[in-house]
């Protein structure tokens, strides 16, 4: 079987910017969440994508946002926009999916945590992480976790982060500290860029491990000097950013592999969908949970 964890977050942030604004009978925005929906209908149909899960941030916000005050917060973002999020998780759940709405911790950790949950189960095959986000970039291994950006149809594995990144998945956390994340709101290292951090870190994989004295680094990086001195001085900053893109393993509780198999909609699914002006949708959800049901017969 293989399991895909869907970026929530994302994927309604992207469908707001693509999908043609409509509105419910009550005269709330809902071009958002109808076009997530039939994205999920879409995915359905794929007889691979037998076990699937949505996280999503239910407040922007997290716990490290008491860590950063710099760290990203919700102001700025459309309220109608906003207004979408909770209407949608219903709407999901009554579809059948599991999904996972983050207070305390963020999508990205959820999607990290249930990586690190079905990795010992032998049923599990290949892990989809559907998110283009560049902190889940740590949790790829090998060819059996990769991320698949869902909009550009590309899959990565861990060669492929070894490409992008110029490191190994395990590094990506040392990477983005001292590079920095500007979409997360934390600056990096100053003087640190994209190629000086992967040559030390493809060669040294995290921080600490890179000697204080670059007359001992054997891998050549212009400014070596400078770049040593930098983060020295900003060494406490470089933790406290690698804690930042660190994802948690702890954010969702332990759950049964079978639990993500999708079997079809839930009572008030139709209901939902009238409100949300998708009818047509979800008779096609209905059609295709007969024909799993005919199939696994």
């Amino acid at each position: 079987m293989q399991l895909h964890l869907i970026d929530g977050t994302y994927e309604l942030f992207r469908a707001y910017f693509g999908a043609p604004p409509a509105l419910s009978a009550d005269g709330f925005e809902i071009g958002a969440a109808r076009g997530l929906l039939r994205g999920m209908a879409a995915l359905l149909r794929d007889p691979a994508c037998t076990h699937i899960a949505i996280a999503f941030d239910h407040v922007i916000e997290s716990f490290r946002n008491d860590l950063y005050d710099g760290y990203k917060k919700g102001e700025g973002i459309e309220p109608d926009l906003l207004v979408q999020f909770h209407p949608l998780e219903e709407a999901l759940r009554a579809m059948g999916l599991v999904v996972w709405a983050m207070a305390e911790f963020e999508a990205d950790d959820a999607m990290a945590s249930a990586v690190s949950r079905v990795l010992g189960d032998k049923r599990t095959g290949r892990i989809h992480i559907c998110s283009p986000d560049k902190d889940l970039a740590q949790c790829v291994s090998a060819r059996r976790v990769v991320m698949l950006d869902r909009r550009k149809n590309v899959l990565m594995d861990e060669k492929g982060v070894r490409a992008k990144f110029g490191v190994s998945p395990w590094s990506i956390p040392d990477y983005l500290a001292v590079v920095g994340d500007s979409a997360d709101g934390y600056p990096g290292v100053p003087g640190w860029g994209a190629k000086s951090a992967a040559t030390l870190l493809a060669r040294y994989r995290f921080l600490e491990d890179i000697p204080k004295d670059p007359d001992k680094w054997d891998v050549k990086v212009r400014g070596a000097a400078r770049l040593a001195d930098s983060l020295i001085e900003h060494w406490d900053e470089a933790l406290l950013f690698r804690e930042l893109s660190t994802l948690r393993t702890d954010a969702i509780p332990p759950f049964p592999l079978d639990e993500l198999e999708w079997t079809g909609p839930k009572p008030g699914f139709d209901e939902l969908c009238e409100r949300l002006g998708a009818l047509r949708l979800a008779r096609g959800v209905h059609e295709l949970a007969a024909r799993r049901a005919a199939e696994r017969d």
